[in-house]
């Protein structure tokens, strides 16, 4: 059965092992996730950066990391989320982005905003964001590079 918490320090290997396996993530996103958790760990009051685990057994199965946006009202970016390959289509992230969601909602969060690429290998993860509820649309062209375009994605809560 799956349950849903605030990530510990117990769980940071297996959060960057999981960041490290999505093919799409490139070294320095991995260590952005590294960094970013390194925030939520050990700087006890920041509220800028919350990562939340699915677990089974006791064992981290994936994360999501989110965070208010800054000069807005009630706004909150969506930075990542990540699932063990092993368990790639069996609703993980599906259920662990709905328990953010209603933690967020509980908080008065009115919206989640993300962004993500446009190029094939993330086509599925725009249907995900699509199959979930989130609307998509094109930002900017080349934004991340030539060729790569800005897909931003929201939904209210």
């Amino acid at each position: 059965m799956l349950t849903y918490r605030r990530a510990e320090e117990r769980d940071r290997q297996t959060i960057l092992d999981i960041s490290a396996g999505v093919e799409v993530f490139t070294p320095e996103e991995v260590e952005t996730v590294d960094e970013l958790l390194e925030c939520f760990l050990h700087q006890p009051g920041q509220e800028d950066y919350l990562f939340f685990v699915a677990t089974e057994d006791d064992q981290v199965l994936g994360f999501i990391c989110v965070g208010p946006t800054s000069l807005t009202d009630r706004t909150y970016d969506l930075y990542w989320i990540a699932v063990s390959k092993l368990q790639h289509n069996k609703g993980v992230g599906r259920k662990l982005l709905h328990y953010t969601e209603d933690y967020l909602r509980d908080q008065g969060v009115r919206l989640i905003v993300l962004e993500t690429s446009g190029t094939p290998p993330y086509e599925p993860t725009r249907a995900f964001y699509e199959r979930v509820g989130y609307e998509g649309h094109l930002a900017a062209r080349d934004f991340y590079k030539d060729g790569d375009d800005l897909w931003m994605y929201t939904k209210h809560l």
